[in-house]
C-alpha cells in the first residue's frame, strides 16, 4: 500500500514547494487512516478554478480550492480501499484570502491542502457562518497544527 501524491503547477507560482505540499497531503492521509491513495494537487490560475467552479459545482467566480474524490468516500478511509482524488488550488485567490485574514500565504496554502484532502476523503462542512465551528474545520485546524509542528508549512 502506498500514498502517492503528485503536485503540479499550471502556469502559476505556488508559495510552498512541491515536496512540502505532498508531505502535508500525506500527513492528512496517514492521520485519517488511509493506507492506499493516489492524490493529485494542481496549482492553477484564478480563471482556471473559476471555470472548474462553474462547470462542476455550478458556482460563479474563482474560489481558493476545489476537491474531487473519485473512489471510495467517507467511511472507507481505513479499510484499505484506495482513495483517488484531485485537488485544485488557486494561489492568487489564496493570497487575497490570507491578506484579508491577516495570515501568511504559506499558512493559507497549507490550510487549503489539508482542506482539499479532507474533502477528497468525504468530509464536508456547512457553507454559512457555522463553517468554522464544524467538525471538519476543527479537524483541519488540528492537522494544520500538526503540519506546523513538523515544519511543513
Amino acid at each position: 500500500m502506498s500514498l502517492a501524491v503528485s503536485v503540479a503547477s499550471s502556469g502559476v507560482r505556488a508559495p510552498l514547494g512541491r515536496a512540502r505540499v505532498a508531505n502535508i497531503a500525506r500527513l492528512v492521509l496517514a492521520a485519517e487512516g488511509v493506507r492506499a491513495a493516489t492524490l493529485s494537487i494542481a496549482f492553477v490560475s484564478a480563471r482556471h478554478i473559476a471555470r472548474l467552479n462553474e462547470q462542476h459545482l455550478g458556482h460563479t467566480g474563482a474560489t481558493d480550492v476545489i476537491a474531487f474524490g473519485f473512489a471510495p468516500r467517507a467511511g472507507t478511509a481505513g479499510t484499505g480501499e484506495p482513495i483517488v482524488g484531485d485537488i485544485y488550488i488557486a494561489p492568487d485567490v489564496a493570497r487575497r484570502n490570507a491578506a484579508r485574514h491577516g495570515i501568511g500565504v504559506r499558512e493559507e496554502i497549507a490550510r487549503l491542502v489539508v482542506h482539499g484532502a479532507l474533502h477528497v476523503l468525504g468530509h464536508n462542512h456547512p457553507h454559512d457562518g457555522a463553517r468554522a465551528a464544524s467538525p471538519m474545520w476543527r479537524r483541519q485546524e488540528a492537522l494544520l497544527s500538526r503540519a506546523r509542528r513538523r515544519r511543513l508549512t
